[in-house]
């Protein structure tokens, strides 16, 4: 036992041979990823299979399993794949094979099943060993001609055995059930197509090998152009992606034909809804048709979720109404709701809008990685299909030759018949005899001494010289077809039509489930505030600059607690769907949704976490923003400028710098323009009036003079209508009014001294 485990060479270190790390890494990851890449993950152009699917479909015609013959168990399909071409874990056999049957995962399903393959929500096909397999009609299309040396075979893995390289494809399989992987450096994602649009896209590029990608899609444009004329809409060319699941495609043309360009782009898909009338006013919403690749149990369990959480104010309940076709039904709020604003908050925030892309890297020729427009597949699947032809064609050739002697050598026997019986009868070497007396070749004679005697009667001549005839016929078409790259083009057009003719759009199978749509208008705000649920809060700003949001209209400011050393700066009542503006002393705009403000259990957040706030800036003031004021902003040196609110309000946690101060000056007041005059008071208890007009209104600067001051700067400042006149409030709560007349004094040009206060004017310097 002990000499077994010794290393060989005895055990030194003489047989350990040293690799260059980096080498060898580099070398063995690229052998990894490039067997990824050629033997997993990418599908081959000429007939949109990745290794695993086509050695499904290679094993199960093995097995006979023909559209019209009977079923045999998944699980002895599972192991003839596994055990004779494939040797990877059963499993991931049986899940690809699961998928080729299911009618939601792929457009034109390659595998009939009969059990239980899974489900659109998402649950599981049964085991193997429960489940039933045969191919479809479009799989046998794929196969066709695999017995005529259509396509070559390579040795599997442990070479007793044969596999085909890449199957005939009489199908346009690629991008009909489209495909998705991912490699090592680069992945694939085509979604399914309508097969009769890209056969009629195929014919147009038979017809016009110069057409362009634009030439072979069908605009909306033309779409429009053609209603009214089915027959014309029969002949419609590839519009767009054609989802197993229905759905809407709610893209611009131009992005669409752009994505056909190039190879890479995506589409938006929506699920398809109506509005139902429930009598009394009310209505619901019916989902029929839910985006490709999205698990309907999880989707409604989502919305669910979102519900709870109170994400989706207009929605009251989601109910799931399914049977084999899908219902799902969305109650709103209230009849008030608006269902367009409801959908576009349920697309914004769950999987019934999806983005797919759309990147067409495929195994070129079978051999090179490349992304490829829709005109290059198309042509490469072309080009395929003349292969096969050229390929079946001369292995049909070589039969009828073969047979054709054959039937020669008989002819020859038939025009002397008793002598041949006379030769076999007499002679030792009788294949000798007459090959060297009629010139026969080796086949021939053979074929004269295997024929039995019931062939001797006179209407087995007559056949064989039919079929002759029909043979030399058949060769001459064949050898005209491989003389005549026309003929050859003109052979496959004709299969294409066939094709169509089967996958038309006026067959059941073959009509358009994927609509196509522009996406409703609605204003993003619209639709941001239909997503949150409106509740009054009480909006609390403390000293130190910590925000949070109280539920209700909080009036008794007493109420509220605030850290050690920290007071009530201002509270003001708000909705939840209000934006919350917050001016710094250093002049900036902050923008915060109400909805996200820290609710009012402990003491809110330091507004530099919600955004992003300079350290050596405080807050002057916040309030409920409404776009149709104008605001005054004043600096602590005297300088300042109207803006309008709409103008301020910031996208990003940077906030919007309006006013421009440079330190020691920083921002001290901002309040809404009312009246026509404004009345400011600086620390030197001196006040000046005049009127707003001589402020200029801007969205961004530093400002004009308003008063002037010999040292210390702004108290206070308030606008009004001069009419009303003037008021302010005292110490005692009294509230003071001054009218035009009384005003004369103090009334002068911006930018002026100011005198000073009139009696009865607040000790604080402020109007209260």
């Amino acid at each position: 036992m002990g000499k077994a485990l010794v290393p060989p060479g005895g055990g030194s270190d003489d047989n350990i041979e040293p690799v260059d790390l980096k080498a060898a890494l580099e070398e063995r990851y690229l052998a990894y990823a490039l067997s990824t890449i050629m033997h997993r993950a990418l599908p081959d152009v000429r007939d949109g299979l990745k290794p695993v699917h086509r050695r499904i479909m290679h094993a199960m015609r093995l097995l006979r399993l023909n559209p019209e013959q009977g079923f045999a168990k998944c699980a002895r399909i599972v192991g003839e794949v596994m055990g004779k071409f494939h040797p990877h874990g059963d499993q991931s056999i049986y899940d690809a094979l699961v998928r080729l049957a299911q009618d939601f995962s792929v457009r034109y399903p390659l595998v009939d099943g009969q059990g239980n393959f899974g489900n659109i929500d998402g649950d599981n096909a049964a085991a193997m060993r429960y489940t039933e397999a045969r191919m479809t009609d479009v799989a046998t299309a794929l196969l066709e001609g695999i017995t005529e040396d259509a396509v070559d075979f390579r040795p599997t893995y442990n070479e007793e055995d044969e596999e085909p390289v890449v199957l005939p494809g009489a199908f346009p399989n690629l991008l009909a059930n489209g495909s998705s992987g991912i490699a090592v450096g680069m992945a694939t994602s085509i979604p399914p197509h309508n097969a009769a649009e890209l056969c009629n896209a195929a014919i147009h590029l038979i017809d016009h090998p110069d057409a362009t990608v634009a030439d072979l899609m069908t605009s909306p444009g033309q779409w429009e152009a053609m209603a009214g004329d089915a027959a014309a809409r029969l002949g419609c060319k590839v519009r767009g992606p054609d989802f197993p699941t229905g759905g809407t495609v709610v893209d611009d043309w131009s992005a669409i034909l752009s994505a056909y360009e190039t190879g890479r782009g995506g589409f938006r898909v929506r699920a398809r809804w109506t509005q139902e009338d429930q009598g009394r006013g009310t209505w619901t919403i019916v989902v029929t048709e839910i985006p490709y690749g999205v698990q309907k149990a999880r989707l409604i369990e989502k919305i669910a979720e979102l519900l709870i959480a109170r994400k989706l104010p207009l929605l009251e309940d989601i109910r799931d109404e399914s049977a084999e076709d899908i219902r799902v039904v969305l109650v709103p709020k209230s009849r008030t709701v608006d269902p367009g604003l409801l959908m576009e908050s349920l697309f914004k925030l769950t999987e019934l809008e999806i983005r797919f892309p759309l990147n067409m890297n495929v195994l070129s020729r079978g051999k090179v990685p490349n992304v490829l427009s829709l005109k290059a597949v198309l042509r490469e699947w072309l080009d395929h299909r003349k292969d096969v032809l050229v390929r079946r064609s001369r292995h049909r050739l070589a039969e009828i030759e073969k047979r054709l002697e054959i039937l020669g050598g008989l002819l020859v026997a038939y025009l002397n018949i008793d002598e041949v019986i006379r030769i076999i009868r007499e002679e030792d070497e009788p294949k000798q005899v007459m090959m060297a007396r009629w010139s026969l070749t080796d086949v021939q004679a053979e074929a004269i001494l295997n024929m039995r005697l019931r062939a001797l009667r006179k209407l087995e001549e007559i056949e064989i010289r039919k079929e002759f005839d029909e043979l030399s016929k058949e060769k001459a078409s064949i050898l005209a077809l491989l003389g005549s790259e026309a003929t050859q083009w003109k052979t496959v057009r004709w299969e294409v039509v066939n094709l169509l003719k089967k996958f038309g759009l006026d067959t059941e199978i073959g009509s358009r489930r994927t609509r196509f749509d522009s996406a409703p208008d609605h204003d993003v705000e619209d639709i941001q505030q239909a997503m949150i649920e409106k509740e009054p809060v009480t909006v609390v700003v403390s000293e130190k600059g910590w925000l949070r949001a109280m539920k209700g209209h909080i009036s008794d400011h007493s109420l509220f607690t605030f850290k050690e050393g920290d007071a009530l700066k201002l509270a003001f009542p708000a909705q939840t769907t209000d934006k919350i503006l917050v001016f710094t002393t250093g002049g900036k705009f902050y923008t915060i949704g109400a909805d996200r403000l820290p609710g009012g259990r402990g003491h809110g957040e330091p507004i530099r976490i919600i955004v992003d706030m300079e350290n050596d800036q405080d807050i002057v003031t916040a309030f409920v923003h409404d776009p149709k004021r104008r605001l005054l902003l004043v600096s602590h040196q005297g300088n300042g400028f109207i803006v309008p609110e709409a103008e301020v309000v910031a996208n990003t946690r940077k906030g919007k710098q309006v006013m421009n101060v440079k330190a020691p000056d920083e921002a001290a007041r901002c309040l809404p323009v009312a009246g026509d005059h404004l009345a400011i008071v600086g620390d030197n208890r001196k006040m000046l009036v005049f009127p707003l007009a001589e402020i200029p209104e801007m969205a961004r600067g530093k400002g004009v003079r308003l008063q002037k001051y010999k040292d210390g700067g702004v108290l206070d400042a308030k606008t009004f209508a001069m009419e009303t006149g003037l008021t302010w409030q005292d110490s005692a709560d009294r509230v003071f009014t001054r009218s035009r007349t009384e005003l004369a004094e103090w009334i002068g040009d911006r930018a002026a001294a100011g005198r000073m206060v009139p009696k009865g004017f607040p000790r604080t310097g402020k109007f209260g």
